[in-house]
């Protein structure tokens, strides 16, 4: 075993026994690389593969923030190994449209109205409203709106995949919007189409807001011109 390998077994070993938990400090390079007989050099790579994978955050300096702490943040990890296979073509355009229809489809037949998560999908279509709001902009409260709605389903994984596909598209994505003939009336279109999968969240109606997500999704890739998956 590689010495930061066994920095990363000692912090899985912490995590399962409850030792570490989420928000908990690890103990510093030196102390750390003494009790596991490694060097400081193999504890920095350690956290840093950790750091990569979501797992834990460093801060320098000194103080209370200062050190490294247990988050959870999966989708770090996942954008970034999204972003690396759809860059080498091993992940096709319609595989993705597909698992979006599917997690955002299966969230909107679990949606729970009144959550935080609905009122903040609310207060990102205000945003969406302003006609001057850029289009990077628009973009960004786009994918944020589709995450916030898929998070009041209840289920954290489904809520991080969701996350992470999101940022691994960014790029794609606004790609795409660039290559839409009429940006300003797809952009309309878009808002209206928001508008009316956010009202059958708001009303917990489930079922109208799969069919309306999965006509959103499929209509937007097919006004760029992207491939769909077969019967999509």
């Amino acid at each position: 075993m590689r010495s930061h390998e066994i920095v990363l077994e000692w912090v899985e070993r912490e995590l399962a026994a409850r030792r570490l938990t989420l928000g908990g400090r690890l103990p510093g390079e030196r102390a750390l690389a003494e009790e596991l007989g490694v060097s400081r050099a193999a504890v920095r790579e350690g956290l840093r593969v950790l750091e990569a994978l979501g797992v834990v955050r460093s801060a320098v300096g000194s103080g209370p923030t200062a050190g490294t702490f247990v988050v959870a943040e999966p989708s770090v990890a996942w954008s970034a190994a999204l972003r690396l296979h759809l860059a080498s073509d091993h992940l096709r355009t319609a595989d993705i449209v597909q698992t979006r229809v599917l997690l955002e489809t299966w969230s909107a037949e679990h949606v729970e109205p009144g959550t935080a998560e609905v009122a903040r999908a609310a207060a990102l279509l205000t945003e969406m409203d302003d006609p001057a709001l850029p289009l990077e902009d628009f973009l960004e409260r786009d994918a944020a709106f589709h995450v916030a709605l898929a998070s009041a389903a209840g289920n954290v994984l489904v809520a991080a995949m969701m996350a992470s596909i999101r940022d691994a598209i960014r790029g794609y994505t606004l790609a795409l919007a660039r290559a839409v003939p009429e940006w300003a009336a797809t952009a309309g279109r878009l808002r209206a189409e928001h508008r009316a999968i956010q009202s059958a969240a708001e009303l917990g109606d489930g079922a109208r807001m799969a069919e309306l997500l999965r006509a959103h999704i499929e209509g937007y890739y097919r006004d760029a011109a992207a491939p769909l998956p077969p019967g999509g």
